[in-house]
């Protein structure tokens, strides 16, 4: 098989990453950086310049350059129109999670990819922190023995960079995906609690998320108005308890006769993504989170807004 051809579209905070990452594999002979797009042109001839490659102001004419895999890192609201523009034309994509901005386009990417046979992955990073590889692995083993609960803090100062969706879709969604992939099933029902304190009506800046499972539960902690950056979860077996750092990624475990904690080896988890995106492009084999684990934590975080609008348990179908 020829060299893989990938491309970027949307190169702001996260895009821009996708672009240095894939320009690093370029240089090890690993894939071909064919171009890059963003509706800012200035800003993409600046990244291309930085990066060697070429830059375009529209999408759709980076679309016709004939490329095997993009990344697609656009805000939410336009995920859908610029995935189906690649995918008809036989590239396999990357969108950055959520997978889109309502079910209904969710579901387009989705079924448009199954009838094209290209490969569509969700850009939920946290699943290849190697931290959460660790403890999926260790789970597995039945080290903490039956999982009981899973909770998460993801808390901080807000960023500067805009945003189109409140905290639940931006950074909830990471750990609802999580816990979902650490208890090895899907999400049965979901209650929240959110508000909005520095941000306008509608749009949470602070929201607290029960999760529950056919065999446990799960709580996520989120906002945007701590002023120092957390992002832990923890575990709660029956025969031990985890501690996870995201960002240390370190885990330690815990039992009635001892503390350890695991060996892992420190990798920039988007680097872990767009490898493994690569090699599914590749050789054909399903990606680690495929379009239905994206539209699954999308549907429970749509669902987690409606709770805490309504005060209601919210049952999860679909």
């Amino acid at each position: 098989m020829n060299m893989i051809r990938v491309g970027v579209v949307g190169v702001g905070s996260m895009g821009f990453n996708h672009v240095r990452i894939y320009s690093e594999l370029a240089r090890e002979g690993k894939v071909e950086l064919a171009g890059i797009a963003d509706a800012n042109f200035e800003r993409a001839k600046e990244v291309a310049k930085k990066f060697g490659t070429i830059p375009y102001a529209d999408y759709r004419e980076l679309a016709k350059e004939e490329l095997d895999a993009v990344s697609i890192a656009v805000p939410t609201s336009l995920h859908r129109q610029v995935a189906l523009e690649f995918i008809e034309r036989g590239t396999s994509v990357l969108v950055e999670k959520p997978i889109a901005d309502t079910i209904e386009n969710a579901e387009a990417i989705i079924k448009a990819a199954e009838k094209r046979g290209v490969t569509l992955m969700v850009g939920h990073i946290e699943r290849f922190n190697p931290a959460v590889l660790k403890l999926k692995e260790l789970i597995q083993r039945g080290e903490l023995g039956d999982i009981v609960t899973i909770s998460a803090k993801r808390v901080g100062p807000m960023a500067a960079r805009i945003r189109d969706v409140g905290i639940i879709i931006d950074l909830g969604v990471h750990d609802i995906d999580v816990i979902s992939y650490l208890f090895g099933e899907p999400i049965k029902a979901v209650y929240a609690r959110a508000g909005n304190v520095v941000h306008p009506a509608g749009v949470e800046d602070h929201a607290l998320i029960t999760l529950g499972f056919e065999h446990g539960s799960g709580i996520v902690e989120t906002n945007w108005l701590t002023p120092h950056k957390t992002r832990t979860l923890n575990v709660v077996g029956t025969g031990g308890i985890a501690y996870l750092d995201y960002i240390e990624q370190s885990l330690r475990l815990y039992n009635n006769e001892w503390i350890k904690e695991a060996k892992i080896r420190r990798r920039e988890p988007l680097r872990n993504e767009l490898e493994h995106f690569i090699e599914c492009v590749e050789t054909g084999r399903g990606p680690l989170i495929d379009g239905k684990a994206g539209l699954h934590a999308l549907r429970v975080a749509l669902l987690a807004q409606e709770s805490a609008r309504s005060g209601k348990v919210l049952e999860v179908r679909g």
